[in-house]
């Protein structure tokens, strides 16, 4: 995939147009010649930077994941306590939620685009697996008991909260409380922290 910077003004200005109908409309009810007319550029011009609307769609996903990684890693970066730090993306959740209102571009995507060789089905996937492994690592470096365990479970909520954005009510506060619970349950304490010791992985071992 091209990097953003690496797009003409003319690809950015399609990829930017694609990105709105797309999340707004559907990727399957939007065709190429809507985008071109949104973006101000020739359907002939908008195959010449993409080579198809599947590959357009996977440069529309593309951005997001860039942008929704940035922040996420921001959020991350400024939080100073390795506890905290393991809910940071949900954090970050929030901020993105203010000007993304119609739910998961990813889930959407993968919905709408279920066969793993689409060129966005790999993007959309890896969007989700990439948070699940940046939970696990966030939980390790916090002495979580079994980080991988609590991954899923961080990410099962992240996602649920996201599923349940267009209804009228505020699951994503209900997931954060959850996962800090959660979090808070298995990390060490600070005399625990000091020594090295922790709770009983034992305890926690069950989905």
């Amino acid at each position: 995939m091209r990097e953003a910077q690496s797009m003409s003004p003319a690809g950015r200005r399609i990829v930017a147009a694609a990105e709105e109908l797309f999340y707004d409309r559907g990727i399957t009810a939007v065709g190429v010649d809507l985008i071109a007319e949104h973006s101000g550029v020739t359907k002939r011009t908008l195959y010449n930077q993409f080579g198809s609307k599947d590959h357009l769609v996977a440069a529309y996903l593309d951005e997001r994941d860039r942008r929704w990684r940035s922040l996420v890693l921001a959020a991350v970066g400024a939080c100073g306590d390795p506890v905290e730090t393991v809910t940071a993306p949900f954090d970050a959740l929030r901020i993105w939620s203010e000007s993304n209102t119609r739910g998961c571009a990813f889930i959407n995507a993968l919905a709408e685009l279920p066969d793993p060789a689409h060129p966005a089905y790999r993007i959309a996937a890896g969007q989700k697996l990439w948070l699940l492994d940046l939970f696990e690592e966030l939980a390790t470096a916090a002495g979580c008991p079994n980080p991988a365990l609590l991954a899923a479970r961080l990410l099962t909520l992240h996602e649920g909260a996201l599923a349940t954005q267009p209804l009228p009510l505020d699951t994503l506060s209900v997931s954060i409380d959850l996962a800090r619970a959660l979090v808070r349950a298995g990390a060490p304490g600070p005399d625990e922290a000091a020594t090295g010791d922790g709770p009983d992985v034992r305890a926690t071992d069950t989905a």
